[in-house]
């Protein structure tokens, strides 16, 4: 497993872990506790910032707005209750195929 991956899954385990702990004590838990829509507005600030330092050309920043992203992501999908392997089955479902042609086979 790469690091990445080590990281991430102990990430996730952690947000999961604060589910339901005091709002007070845990920024995780404050998320949590203020559903999706909270979630998604802090992914949303973050999603900003990333493509912000992009443009900037700051690759620490871009690395550190990552990291806050891919935090943030992962509160929003465990306030949504949506599993990452649910999300690795939509990326496997996936696997094989263009970009455009997977694209287009949404529909409008």
């Amino acid at each position: 497993m790469s690091r990445f991956a080590e990281t991430l899954a102990r990430l996730a385990a952690t947000i999961e872990a604060r589910k339901g702990s005091d709002p007070k004590s845990s920024y995780t838990a404050k998320l949590l506790a203020g559903g999706a829509p909270l979630a998604a507005k802090k992914f949303g600030e973050e999603a900003i910032e990333t493509a912000l330092a992009a443009v900037m050309n700051d690759p620490d920043a871009v690395a550190a707005e990552s990291a806050d992203l891919i935090y943030h992501w992962l509160v929003l999908l465990t306030a949504s209750g949506v599993s990452l392997d649910a999300v690795a089955a939509r990326l496997e479902a996936r696997e094989g195929r263009s970009g455009i042609e997977e694209k287009a086979s949404r529909g409008a």
